[in-house]
C-alpha cells in the first residue's frame, strides 16, 4: 500500500498505455498520456469535458480524482490490469447518467474526500481536516504508527522513550477496528447497509462474521495472518499453519477441544490448502476483480455470498 496514490511522473500504468479508450453510450472516455502527463476526458460525440490527471487511486486498479469548480471528482471508470483496460469503477455500475457533466465523474462530498486520502495517503488528514499540501502519497509509516516521525527524530538525539504503541498488543477485536478503519469495519459496514457480494471486499466485516471469531483469540486477528510491512501471500498453502493454530493436525484428528485447549477438530476433507475452500475466492459480478472471503465457514459451490450480517 506503499503505492496506494500515484502521482504522474511516477505513474507506470499510465506511461505503458499512452492511449486509453472506453465506450459507454453516448459517452467516450479517454486517457491519454505524453511524458509522465495524462489528460482524462469524456465526450458525448459534441462537446467534450477534460482534466489532468494528478492524484491516481489504486496500486494496481486505479481510479482518478479531479479538482473542478471547487469539487472533487472520482472518475467513473478505472483502469483495470486484468483486462488491460478501462471499464466502470466498482460501485458506478447502477448510476444513471443524464448528461456530460454527470458522465465526467462522481461529485464526492467532503467526507468521502477525507476518507479517500486519510486511507490512501499519509498525514493528508489533520484535526479532521484534509491538508494536501502536507499529504505524503501512499501507506507511510506515520499512517498506521503515529508519532513514528517524531520518534525518529529523537532517537538520533539519543531518546528512545517515544517509540509509538506496539499495535500487536491489541485485541483481535481491537486490531479489526484499526484496520478496519480502511478496511472497513463490521460497525460501518452494517450502519452503511452494504450488502450483498460487494462486501467481500471489507474483510475485518467479513472476518468478524466468523463463528470462531471472539475478539480475544489472538490466533485469529489480521496480524495472525498478515504481516503490513509485506506483499500479502497469495499461496493458499503457506496459511496452513495458521488455520493449524487453532484446528487440530491430521495426527491429532482425534483429539477434542476438551482433550486439546483452545484446539477444534481438523478438517475431514482436506489436510492442506484450507482457505482455498474455508475462504473461497470471489469474482464480483460484471467486475475485474476477484477477493478472498474472510468469512471463515464451510463454503459449498454455489453458495450464496452473504448479504445479512450473522454476527449478532
Amino acid at each position: 500500500m506503499g503505492r496506494a496514490i500515484v502521482l504522474p511522473d511516477s505513474n507506470r500504468t499510465l506511461d505503458a498505455n499512452p492511449k486509453m479508450t472506453f465506450h459507454k453510450a453516448p459517452y467516450t472516455y479517454t486517457i491519454e498520456t505524453h511524458d509522465h502527463k495524462s489528460i482524462y476526458s469524456v465526450t458525448d460525440g459534441t462537446r467534450t469535458i477534460s482534466s489532468p490527471v494528478y492524484w491516481s487511486f489504486g496500486a494496481g486498479v486505479q481510479a482518478w480524482l479531479f479538482e473542478r469548480d471547487g469539487k472533487f471528482y472520482e472518475s467513473l471508470v478505472s483502469y483495470y490490469p486484468a483486462i488491460n483496460g478501462l471499464d466502470v469503477t466498482v460501485g458506478d455500475e447502477g448510476l444513471t447518467l443524464h448528461n456530460l457533466e454527470e458522465a465526467f465523474g462522481r461529485v464526492l462530498t467532503e467526507p468521502v474526500v477525507k476518507d479517500c486520502f486519510g486511507c490512501h495517503a499519509t498525514n493528508a488528514v489533520s484535526n479532521g481536516k484534509l491538508n494536501l499540501e502536507a499529504a505524503e502519497p501512499g501507506v507511510g509509516c506515520e499512517h498506521c504508527h503515529a508519532g513514528s516521525t517524531a520518534h525518529l527524530v529523537a532517537a538520533f538525539d539519543g531518546a528512545f522513550g517515544s517509540a509509538p504503541p506496539d499495535l500487536r498488543k491489541l485485541s483481535s477485536e481491537d486490531i479489526s477496528s484499526f484496520c478496519g478503519r480502511c478496511h472497513r469495519t463490521w460497525e460501518t459496514v452494517v450502519r452503511n447497509r452494504w450488502r450483498g457480494e460487494p462486501n467481500v471486499r471489507f474483510a475485518p466485516y467479513r472476518l468478524a462474521n466468523s463463528k470462531c471469531f471472539d475478539g480475544a483469540d489472538p490466533r485469529i486477528s489480521c496480524l495472525a495472518c498478515h504481516d503490513p510491512h509485506q506483499d500479502v501471500v497469495g499461496r493458499a498453502a503457506d496459511y496452513d499453519s495458521k488455520c493449524l493454530a487453532c484446528h487440530a493436525s491430521a495426527a491429532s484428528a482425534q483429539s477434542t477441544s476438551a482433550s486439546l485447549p483452545g484446539m477444534t477438530r481438523s478438517c475431514p476433507v482436506a489436510k492442506a490448502d484450507c482457505v482455498s475452500c474455508h475462504m473461497p475466492k470471489v469474482k464480483l459480478p460484471d467486475e475485474h476483480l476477484i477477493f478472498t472471503d474472510h468469512w471463515i465457514r464451510i463454503a459449498h459451490p454455489g453458495d450464496r455470498i452473504l448479504t445479512k450480517n450473522p454476527r449478532r
